[in-house]
């Protein structure tokens, strides 16, 4: 089936793929993925993920009884063309929503475009927070969905006392390391106990950054790693560690952008310990999980896995679907309405709630990395509610989102103000 698919830039493609009838003009969905580049290793299963939700939802009847249509643009991971392709979707496809974007670059990249023109984006990933955006629904983890609790893991569970805060060099990890920094502060740790490094896209030399993570801990401190690699960086760090001799019980990685996807295309020998903090992982044991993976295998092949990204692009999806038809139009402004209160099951048993900061309910999920490419489900938490504002940044503990009654994603509780926050910086 999914071979057949003929999937181009630019391209709208009717997946109408069912046997109820649908009338009327197509409701047309952007999808706003790398499909080359450093990201296309991540963000192509996205594109796909948004596919076969299409396929799915016209199956059953389509959306308001039209035929859903996806419109699907490679960006090419060059953040600049992100925003050029999501002007195209809105002013030349003239899309009803956009499902896309994994960096955080790339979606401050696209910000300014679909505020000024009303689009409205679905962005699944884990991001820095420190946003909220009339026209974005963020159903990726914000930091207290992820970061704080997968450090206190490492703190409280294995006794780490020395962190190397590892990232990619944008937004996403230099804005989550500077929350991390404080938070660890906070909780007693010295500065210099927390090494911070930055590298670029598709870094590939990892020797010397591996070498002075190892030599942290020459005082005989545990030392663990917070990672924000993101991309094809993470095959050659990981490739480095192993070199070097560094297993999970030496010092321990909690990765926050490599999960099932990233992995299938490692030698994950030896990573087995290693971990990652998600909201979901494939190994979850739920009859909803059960049901996706059957439909995501029969739908890619079987040889494909499943992702925390990929759950956050269906909940988004599906929560979407529920506001217009409660809405009884795609309208931006009257799906966003009709979206605050939405639940929808998430695929580890629980539900997840579309809150007024435009952030979900989420459990946080620790899990450790299995031979075959899975991770074993360590710890798991009751749902989360995300936080659009750290309480660990001064300037950013006075804010809060709200556009159900405040209609502000900048709210300052001390002055009493709506603040006008940058699109992107």
């Amino acid at each position: 089936m999914f071979g057949k698919l003929m999937i181009g830039a630019g391209l709208g493609l009717a997946l109408a793929g069912g046997a109820v009838a649908q009338e009327g003009e197509p409701i047309k969905i952007g999808v706003l993925h790398s499909l080359s580049g450093t990201m296309a290793i991540s963000e192509t299963t996205l594109k796909d993920t948004v596919l076969m939700l299409i396929e799915e939802q016209n199956a059953a009847g389509g959306v308001l009884g039209r035929p859903l249509e996806a419109v699907v643009v490679d960006p090419a991971s060059d953040w600049p063309l992100f925003a050029e392709k999501a002007r195209e979707l809105l002013t030349v496809s003239d899309v009803d929503v956009m499902f896309g974007c994994w960096t955080s670059v790339s979606r401050k990249s696209v910000l300014p475009v679909i505020e000024e023109l009303n689009g409205l984006l679905f962005y699944p990933v884990q991001y820095e927070g420190e946003e909220s955006s009339k026209n974005v629904f963020y159903t990726g983890a914000a930091p207290n969905q992820q970061a704080i609790p997968a450090t206190d893991y490492l703190i409280d569970e294995l006794g780490v006392e020395k962190f190397a805060l590892l990232g990619t060099d944008y937004v996403y990890p230099r804005t989550t390391n500077n929350i991390l920094s404080a938070y660890l502060q906070d909780k007693g740790v010295a500065e210099g106990d927390i090494f911070v490094n930055y590298t670029p896209f598709g870094h590939s030399d990892w020797s010397k950054i591996v070498a002075d993570v190892v030599a942290l801990g020459a005082d005989g401190k545990k030392v663990g790693v917070i990672s924000t690699i993101n991309g094809d960086a993470n095959i050659g760090f990981y490739k480095e560690l192993a070199a070097a001799g560094v297993s999970a019980d030496d010092i321990p990685v909690v990765a926050f952008s490599v999960g099932e996807e990233e992995l299938s295309g490692l030698d994950t020998t030896d990573l087995v310990g290693h971990l990652a903090a998600w909201n979901y992982f494939g190994s979850a044991e739920s009859p909803e999980n059960a049901a996706f993976i059957e439909s995501w295998k029969g739908f890619v092949g079987a040889d494909r896995v499943t992702n925390d990204p990929m759950e956050a692009t269906m909940i988004g999806f599906k929560m979407w679907v529920q506001a217009v038809e409660k809405a009884g139009t795609t309208d931006v402004d009257t799906v966003r309405e009709a979206m605050y209160g939405l639940e929808v099951p998430n695929l580890t048993g629980g539900m997840a709630k579309m809150l007024p900061n435009h952030h979900l309910t989420k459990p946080v999920l620790i899990g450790e990395i299995r031979e075959d490419g899975q991770f074993d489900i360590v710890s798991q938490t009751d749902p989360v509610e995300g936080d659009a504002w750290t309480d660990f940044l001064p300037e950013s503990a006075v804010l809060e989102a709200d556009w159900a009654e405040l209609d502000c994603g900048m709210f300052n509780s001390q002055t009493q103000t709506c603040v006008q926050q940058k699109s992107n910086y």
